[in-house]
């Protein structure tokens, strides 16, 4: 399975970018499917996730009313507004078998990563 990621970028603070993760394998084949972010220093956090079949988004709550996650066939979209300088970060897309009943923003609990896309808010 690859997940590759797309449409990072610099951007000054307000303005918005939309993330896209292209799953190689088809989607109704995963459960569960997240954005994930990691800025220097810190650790790796869930930013949203999404049921595979696209039902039943949810939010990390530092970004809930700005981001939106959705999944259209076999891409995974992070559309994101009102950017803030501390949005800036890696971005990662991940997606996991298992059921998003169960702790769904874990990032240890997604078996397969894309290799990120750079999100600079200025």
């Amino acid at each position: 399975v690859q997940l590759v990621e797309s449409g990072g970028g610099a951007v000054q603070a307000g303005g918005s970018l939309r993330l896209s993760c292209a799953v190689s394998e088809y989607a109704h084949n995963f459960f569960c499917m997240g954005w994930f972010r990691q800025a220097p220093g810190k650790e790796r956090e869930a930013v949203a996730i999404i049921r595979a079949d696209g039902a039943y988004p949810d939010y990390d709550d530092d970004i809930k009313g700005r981001f939106t996650i959705s999944r259209n066939g076999d891409t995974l979209y992070l559309q994101m507004d009102s950017l803030k300088t501390e949005d800036s970060a890696m971005y990662y897309c991940a997606t996991r078998r298992e059921s998003c009943a169960d702790s769904p923003f874990r990032s240890e609990s997604y078996t397969y990563w894309g290799q990120g896309t750079q999100v600079t808010v200025s």
